[in-house]
């Protein structure tokens, strides 16, 4: 299909054809084509480093330290190639003059109009608009934390804090485009940055007191149960390095964008090993086995802060904060899809005719988000489920796949069989992974309950 936009909203390509191009609403006002390589950089970054690898402690607590580490390194190395190799398809198209502004029409083109509109197309709204609910509803609950550290009595209820971080979302989700963000997800960056040292340093600050729970880092459970741990520890780690939304950010680079992808990648890892690295050791030192799906929750037993409550509520407010930029950025193809819908192209970006169907639009799909965390707060489960089917396809086999159509690299020569092993691999991780989340959801089950104070 390629790309709809006008070439005021892409730019001229190398190697561009001049010929007329319908306009695209979606990518003429959401996915503008002006950014540097460095706001690349901050785009990949909020994407990929948020608050959910608070809970890769929990996950090696089902792997253990060496299983742990060696996943935690495979995810990194994988999810970097992977990254960059999906960049230089999107290079490579654009320099042919077919530059590709989203995952579907990626797909469309490589592999078929069927995969673009009936598979990857709706896989990546489901596991973006994923993310915005578990961002609407991790922003809650750390803002109940907040809430119980200055009032242990307190009678609020969870959904109260849900609906309370959905007016910050609210106000967020209004900034016209993607590459709009680009100041707001360097501050994201460098708030990564701030809880990561803060969680890593009470771990061990706890680690080393006599405040801290006795360290067992034992595989605990049944076999069947310990079999599944490992499944799920797996899916959390790949889930947490999961990004699905790489051809829209670099769809925010000005021409040219050869090699652009691959320095702002390079920012991103850098901020990845840092934060994950030190977080996830950390954090397993400290707590072993008994390390909470969020490790902010460790810093509290019984309502007894194990470090300063000073400590503890900065660290959920930078959390906080990110939370409602990683849930803007994942916003971003449901607001290219809305702005097709409602937006005239002919009409000026900030006319009346688009102002207002933008606002509408916008602040109905954050409120349809808050209103499904606010209800089911046992979303997680749920959002494992998703992450399983939706971005480990999208980020672990769907870049090897377009490689390997894409520059079709000999039988024999190792990289077509890389790309090929990797695929086979976490496809078949995929299956596992949707089972163990199936698993999980049938045993939490009985604890499900529509608006729960959890």
């Amino acid at each position: 299909m390629g790309v709809l936009g006008p070439s005021s909203a892409v730019g001229v390509q190398e190697g561009e054809d001049h010929r007329p191009k319908e306009r695209d609403a979606g990518a003429l006002f959401v996915l503008k084509s002006e950014g540097s390589w460095m706001h690349c950089g901050y785009h990949l970054t909020t994407s990929i480093v948020a608050p959910p690898l608070l809970s890769l402690p929990y996950a090696f607590a089902f792997l253990g330290w060496t299983g742990g580490i060696i996943c935690l390194v495979i995810g990194a190395v994988v999810s970097f190639y992977s990254y960059n190799l999906i960049s230089l398809v999107l290079e490579h198209n654009a320099q042919v003059g077919n530059r590709h502004l989203r995952f579907r029409d990626m797909a469309y083109d490589i592999m078929g109009p069927i995969w673009g509109k009936f598979y990857v197309g709706p896989i990546q709204f489901l596991v973006c608009y994923g993310a915005v609910v578990g961002s609407t509803l991790l922003g809650g609950e750390c803002l109940k934390t907040i809430y119980l550290l200055s009032n242990p009595d307190g009678t609020m209820k969870l959904f109260e804090f849900i609906i309370i971080f959905g007016c910050l979302m609210l106000v967020l989700a209004q900034v016209p485009s993607f590459h709009s963000l680009r100041h707001i997800n360097l501050v994201s960056l460098v708030l990564s940055l701030l809880y990561s040292a803060c969680a890593t340093g009470a771990s061990i600050y706890i680690g080393l007191s006599s405040k801290g729970p006795e360290k067992d880092y034992s595989l605990v459970g049944s076999i069947e149960s310990r079999i599944f741990g490992v499944f799920n520890a797996v899916a959390i780690i790949a889930t947490t390095y999961g990004n699905g939304i790489i051809p829209e950010i670099q769809a925010t680079l000005a021409p040219p964008v050869k090699g652009k992808m691959f320095k702002g990648l390079c920012i991103c890892y850098v901020v990845v090993v840092v934060t994950f690295f030190s977080v996830a050791i950390s954090g397993y030192w400290a707590f072993g086995n008994k390390a909470d799906a969020l490790l902010l929750n460790n810093f509290l037993v019984d309502g007894e802060a194990l470090v300063p409550k000073w400590f503890i509520l900065m660290t959920n407010v930078f959390a906080i904060l990110q939370l409602s930029a990683v849930g803007v950025v994942y916003l971003q193809p449901t607001n290219e899809v809305l702005e097709n819908m409602f937006a005239d192209p002919m009409s000026e970006e900030f006319s009346a005719r688009n102002v207002i169907p933008r606002l509408i639009s916008r602040s109905t799909s954050v409120v349809v988000a808050t209103t499904i965390a606010a209800m089911l707060p046992f979303f997680g489960d749920i959002n494992s489920l998703i992450g399983s089917f939706g971005f480990l396809p999208l980020d672990f086999v769907l870049p090897m796949v377009f490689y390997n159509l894409t520059f079709k690299p000999p039988r024999r020569s190792p990289i077509f069989w890389l790309n090929i092993t990797i695929a086979a691999v976490f496809s078949a991780g995929a299956v596992v992974a949707a089972v163990a989340a199936v698993r999980q959801i049938a045993l939490d089950a009985d604890t499900y309950q529509l608006f729960a104070n959890l």
